[in-house]
């Protein structure tokens, strides 16, 4: 025992010197010396010679020393709690879906939702409330003749999801029951907009408590499914009127439509889902401010999301620094067909899987989870250059860039993972996690132009390793 306590002592001792410190009473238990720490991991290359292989070659946590850059991994310091990885789940993707053979479409679900086997354990999902410009046609929950109106919702109907949407959503289901699902509007039924129209105009002040429980309606519809939504934003681009469907609406109108109707009906109904604001670009980090200044609208709202169509991923960080008790959530961000491999993987992998959780989003998510080889179903005016995950055409499957950028985050981190410190040297963007296993996860790309090898040094010890440019990998212990 005494031989046990000194062994213990010195590596402690060591780990000090290495400007590490001793591990936590949450950490990994220390490790005697003369013992090493295997690391599992898998590759991503640019050149597409391993697509999210594991490697057959394990590495080793030991005491070594050289003059290779350092990512050091210390899970004393700890910052937000993931709520998971994935994709949107469009009406068009559903629809594709649908179509399959059972047991084709039941094996890409495995493939997709579960942790098991092959699967990269797909942990959250987006979802249009009515249509998005990537279903195959404009619909809302309550669509009526022109000149009628329904602001008590008695005419609410989820019959336009229930063909494809629901039936894919429910075989997902009891692939992965603990699913997180996040709503999102991009129209109101065009009854209530001041321009009659799927395209642009605003929400009536009129029709703001119509439109509240237009959401909750939404909910409990779903609900009585067996689909609990986790959490709903207010308007999917509210700065972007020229989408269809879309809507225009302003950071004020945001505040005061969650202060006048949304959060009230959320509370009068006993409604639990999450409402997050903004789901737009993050350089107009204003917007969210804004809603967030008004004291009476920010009780209801958990928090933010963002795309990064515009402006950089830093910018997310104001918005926790102002308001660190509301979270942050990234919730989308295409690829332009017909994509560029490489490229994708190295831009997406840098800015959304490492940038966005370590500026506090609790997700990432991609546009979208499938299309067909056109890369439709659209609407009219919709986006007809959107790259899925999948590219489905009948019941042949192909993957693409998106789906190996979330599956080397979401195979491994799994929900309640909490995002742990990890050093930056110059080219090797990366971020790390502590799972709800005890596993400890780092995602790195070497963003440099030739290979690199470096260390991973924890507890002290290091992994050598190398890797290619624009190679990305998932390292595990």
């Amino acid at each position: 025992m005494m031989t046990k306590k000194i062994a213990l002592l010195a590596g402690c001792i060591l780990v000090f010197f290495t400007a590490v410190g001793c591990a936590p009473k949450n950490d990994p238990a220390p490790v005697e010396p003369g013992t090493s720490i295997p690391v599992a991991y898998w590759l991503t290359t640019s050149n597409q010679t391993a697509l999210f292989e594991k490697q057959q070659k394990s590495l080793s946590f030991v005491y070594t020393a050289n003059t290779h850059p350092v990512i050091e991994v210390d899970t004393m310091q700890s910052f937000q709690t993931m709520d998971g990885f994935g994709y949107t789940l469009t009406g068009g993707s559903a629809i594709l879906l649908n179509k399959m053979e059972p047991a084709a479409r039941t094996a890409i679900l495995k493939e997709m939702f579960s942790t098991e086997g092959n699967g990269i354990g797909v942990s959250y999902l987006r979802l249009s409330i009515g249509a998005s410009d990537l279903s195959d046609r404009v619909f809302s929950y309550n669509d009526l003749p022109p000149g009628e109106t329904d602001p008590e919702m008695k005419k609410f109907s989820l019959a336009p999801d229930r063909t494809d949407l629901i039936p894919v959503l429910k075989e997902i289901l009891t692939i992965n029951p603990g699913i997180k699902l996040m709503g999102s509007p991009w129209s109101p039924p065009t009854w209530m907009k001041t321009n009659n129209h799927s395209v642009g105009g605003s929400l009536k002040p009129e029709f703001y408590d119509a439109y509240a429980r237009y959401f909750v309606k939404y909910i409990q519809e779903m609900a009585a499914e067996g689909i609990r939504i986790d959490a709903v934003t207010v308007q999917n681009e509210p700065l972007h009127p020229g989408n269809n469907p879309s809507l225009l609406m302003l950071a004020n109108e945001q505040a005061t439509f969650i202060r006048q109707s949304l959060g009230p009906a959320f509370r009068k109904a006993g409604i639990q889902t999450k409402i997050i604001i903004y789901d737009h670009n993050a350089d107009r980090i204003d917007y969210p401010l804004t809603v967030l200044g008004d004291a009476e609208a920010r009780q209801y709202v958990d928090g933010t999301a963002f795309h990064l169509y515009g402006g950089s991923i830093e910018a997310l960080s104001q918005v926790h620094q102002a308001y660190p008790d509301k979270h942050l959530y990234f919730t989308e961000q295409w690829i332009g067909a017909p994509g560029n491999f490489a490229g994708d993987v190295r831009w997406h992998v840098k800015n959304l899987i490492v940038g966005a959780p370590r500026n506090w989003c609790r997700t990432v998510l991609q546009w979208n989870l499938a299309a067909d080889p056109n890369q439709g179903p659209h609407t009219e005016g919709g986006c007809t250059e959107c790259l899925g995950a999948l590219t489905i055409s009948g019941n042949q499957v192909v993957k693409n860039p998106a789906w190996y950028i979330i599956a080397h985050a979401s195979r491994f981190v799994s929900p309640g993972s909490v995002r742990i410190s990890s050093t930056s040297p110059a080219g090797l963007p990366n971020v790390g996690f502590r799972t709800p296993d005890g596993k400890t996860v780092l995602i790195v790309l070497n963003d440099n132009a030739a290979s690199q090898t470096f260390n991973i040094r924890f507890q002290g010890r290091s992994a050598v390793v190398s890797l290619e440019a624009g190679a990305v990998a998932t390292f595990v212990w």
